[in-house]
């Protein structure tokens, strides 16, 4: 494919802060975050609805990089629309379905364990609170995805001090090819 790609930041609960690798790659290299209407207390209808106006907006040459709870978002989203896109960025996929997940979001469980219809990564860290290693891996094998273990970075968030965390860029770039912007 020839057309650049676009790519969609998918924070998850609480938004990516300042110190986010998300909000550094939306400041460094001009991707577009998708906003919700809710950060705080998320419903897995209204995130999807928002995540579909946002790849309706950008085109069928978008890469999806979503965090935590934006990549069960992104889960749903591939489990109820005909739209494509390029690719996905699944970093540090939250398990909806843990007993002590918090109880303000709403609508997630159960994540769908179906073959994503693009190509995708998950991205798992060994000391994630969110996710287990094994629990990341059994999504990758659902959803189709290759997984890559970053070692021991925690939810690989703003607390993991990334920075512009190349590791992550260099994945997405090879997930989106010569397709994106630099």
């Amino acid at each position: 494919m020839s057309a650049l790609s676009t790519v969609l930041l998918l924070p998850g609960l609480g938004n990516s802060g300042p110190q986010h690798w998300q909000t550094h790659w939306e400041q460094h290299y001009g991707y577009l975050r998708v906003n919700q209407h809710n950060w705080d207390q998320p419903a897995c209808h209204d995130w999807v609805h928002t995540l579909d106006q946002a790849i309706a907006a950008a085109g069928p040459e978008v890469v999806v990089v979503a965090h935590s709870l934006g990549c069960a978002t992104v889960a749903h989203w591939a489990a109820t629309t005909h739209r494509t896109i390029r690719g996905a960025l699944l970093v540090a996929p939250a398990d909806v379905d843990r007993p002590d997940f918090p109880p303000e979001v709403t609508g997630f469980a159960p994540m769908p364990r179906t073959l994503l219809p693009f190509p995708s990564i998950v991205v798992a860290s060994i000391n994630d609170e969110y996710v287990t290693l094994p629990r990341a891996q059994a999504f990758a094998e659902a959803w189709g995805s290759r997984l890559v273990n970053v070692g021991a970075l925690g939810h690989i968030n703003s607390a993991s001090d990334l920075g512009l965390w190349p590791q992550g860029h260099a994945l997405l770039r090879e997930l989106a090819g010569s397709a994106l912007r630099s």
